[in-house]
């Protein structure tokens, strides 16, 4: 950690209002590519706001299997379950270099008890990422492989010149690790759907040319 707070540049990149005054309370912190920063089950009480790069939260096992669970850019945060002061409940690492307003507990409390619209933007913070994670297990328990693979490409999708895109380059094993399911069987499913014309994959950039069906 630098001891340096966020530039008031940095800040003003951060378009939610709320995460700019979270971002304000906490001190420069920069990581290279592939390091975990935050591991599951360690102790920790700071939340970290991405002001430049990018993350991925996810668990793992003893064997090395992983999850995604999330990926978090610029003017997200992540980390904000340990303000309960229990341990890591998943894991964080860099994607690319990357430079974090790291903000301890304390400085949250202050402002909870300071302002109590900054409380309630933060619950309501959480509560929506209560409502995705609730949205994840049910996917899990209700979509086969198909189905989860189709909703993650549509919620990922953003419309680009009449077309669904997906912003970011994925390759078929961290759609496999964001599904919970094996590399081989995505790709089977990406044959499928690009030899329906459903979707078009170039340079690891997926445009979805028309709705997948709902089941395979």
């Amino acid at each position: 950690m630098t001891g340096e707070t966020p530039s008031a540049a940095q800040l003003k990149s951060i378009h939610d209002e709320f995460v700019r005054q979270l971002a304000a309370l906490g001190r420069l912190r920069t990581y290279p590519k592939n390091t975990v920063f935050i591991t599951e089950g360690d102790s920790s009480d700071s939340v970290f706001v991405v002001l430049t790069g990018k993350v991925k939260v996810f668990i793992s096992d003893t064997e090395g299997h992983e999850m995604i669970l999330d990926t978090q850019g610029p003017g997200e945060y992540v980390g904000e379950m340990a303000l309960d002061g229990k341990p890591r409940s998943a894991s964080v690492m860099t994607l690319e270099p990357s430079t974090f307003s790291v903000v301890a507990r304390e400085p949250i409390r202050e402002a909870i008890r300071n302002n109590p619209d900054f409380a309630l933007d933060m619950i309501s913070k959480i509560i929506d990422r209560a409502r995705l994670a609730t949205n994840s297990v049910k996917d899990l328990a209700l979509l086969d492989v198909y189905g989860r693979v189709a909703r993650l490409l549509l919620n990922m999708s953003v419309e680009k010149d009449g077309k669904l895109c997906i912003p970011d380059k994925l390759t078929q094993q961290e759609i496999a690790e964001r599904v919970g399911a094996s590399r081989d069987m995505v790709s089977r499913i990406f044959r499928d759907l690009t030899a329906g014309g459903y979707i078009t994959v170039e340079n690891r950039f997926i445009t979805i040319n028309k709705k997948p069906p709902a089941r395979w």
